[in-house]
């Protein structure tokens, strides 16, 4: 018997044992395929949350308080806007570009009040109320927490709940969304969509993809039908991501764009069945991102650009974690690659250290400096083996709501993503 063979043999042994002593637990579930998340982490955690870990109890104290905020909102659906996408279907998901505002007064032939023109800087707020881009980010965040608060507590009604949110955004017939992105951040009377709108899913809708693997190792309420039909619309959105003018545009981009794209087909491909496509895109993402986007001395000088670089620096390296995790999964090892520079993810999260601890200012342009934002990848490269990381998380800022990288190891974007 191989040691893996010994290691699964033992841990059922010690999961069977710890239903027999703690009898008013919920027992554990089987270890979910998730994508990003490792499900034998999980499953390990959940059985040391039955037998009482005090760290773990206070992490799932903020866990559990996120899920109980989402039972008494949603669900969201795409048919609900003011306005329908370009083209006239409420079914398609409509975002809309963040600086640029109407220059006439709304009226029935000329709703939008265009002609639009940008305004750099300047958020104009109809992108929060006339199109899916705040309801989307529920959907996300909300599937994700309660259906990991399901599986740690096995409360029958975040199950329920997260099941809800789902089938009234992708699923039912009334209310379901498109499985493309044809018009995300669009620009009214001048652009019906654009492919960087592509990121409004890629930046978090991974967090989907391992809440279904979560729910689909029996969570009340979630049926074998919701299971084929999410499973066919991730099939079809993966299909557009890899066909469309807009996919291809998207994967061609040079900075976090390119990087979140990657990430996003990885775990599609990997949640839909195509291992091959998921281990082929960690395997590129070596020289065509990493070697291509992480200088030598760890900075990612697309990111070091923005008047944000602070943000955008942690952000690409969520999604480099991500798809990292993915590669977990598909026997490719992300972080022990080092291109002809000596560049990879390691040196990338240790050039964040001194302005993640706070032993030094970050020394780049940045219009809203949080430290707490580079947290999980800092977890993430700790957890990976990096011992400048291991030695910096006592040091770290928790996040606003908590650190729950012991609950959910996968790294989030724990400041705004607005805009």
């Amino acid at each position: 018997m191989s040691g893996r063979s010994r290691a699964a043999v033992l841990l059922a042994a010690v999961v069977t044992l710890a239903s027999v002593l703690v009898p008013s637990a919920h027992a554990a579930p089987r270890a979910p395929d998730t994508a990003v998340l490792d499900g034998a982490r999980l499953q390990r955690t959940k059985l040391l949350l039955d037998q009482g870990d005090p760290q773990l109890h206070r992490a799932l104290g903020e866990l559990t308080a996120r899920a109980d905020n989402w039972l008494t909102q949603g669900p969201w659906t795409v048919v609900d806007k003011p306005r329908p996408a370009p083209g006239g279907d409420r079914h398609d998901y409509l975002s809309q570009a963040p600086y640029w505002w109407p220059t006439r007064a709304p009226t029935a032939d000329n709703p939008w009040g265009c002609p639009y023109v940008q305004r750099d800087g300047q958020r104009n707020p109809e992108v929060d109320s006339g199109t899916d881009r705040q309801d989307v980010e529920k959907v996300f965040d909300s599937t994700y927490d309660l259906s990991l608060a399901w599986y740690y507590t096995g409360r029958r009604a975040y199950a329920e709940k997260a099941a809800q949110v789902l089938r009234t955004w992708f699923l039912d017939p009334s209310t379901r969304m498109n499985p493309h992105l044809a018009h995300a951040q669009f620009i009214p009377c001048k652009y019906d969509g654009r492919a960087i709108g592509i990121i409004d899913f890629s930046q978090s809708y991974t967090s989907v993809v391992d809440a279904l693997a979560i729910l689909g190792t029996g969570a009340p309420g979630w049926t074998k039908a919701d299971r084929t039909g999410m499973a066919q619309w991730n099939a079809d959105f993966l299909g557009w991501l890899k066909n469309s003018a807009f996919g291809k545009e998207e994967r061609a981009a040079a900075n976090n764009h390119g990087t979140f794209y990657d990430m996003q087909l990885a775990a599609l491909a990997y949640a839909t069945g195509d291992r091959a496509l998921a281990r082929r895109t960690v395997v590129d993402a070596r020289t065509k991102r990493i070697d291509a986007q992480i200088a030598a001395d760890g900075s990612q000088p697309q990111e070091l650009a923005r008047t944000r670089s602070w943000h955008y620096s942690t952000f690409d390296l969520v999604a480099y974690t991500r798809l990292a995790a993915i590669g977990r999964d598909v026997g490719v090892n992300l972080w022990a690659h080092q291109g002809p520079d000596g560049q990879g993810l390691f040196k990338a999260v240790d050039y964040l250290l001194p302005a993640a601890t706070g032993s030094t200012a970050w020394p780049h342009p940045e219009l809203e400096f949080h430290r707490y934002a580079a947290s999980d990848v800092v977890h993430a490269a700790a957890d990976a083996g990096d011992k400048a990381a291991q030695q910096a998380v006592p040091k770290l800022d928790a996040p606003p709501g908590g650190d729950l990288w012991a609950l959910r190891p996968a790294a989030e974007q724990l400041d705004s993503i607005a805009g």
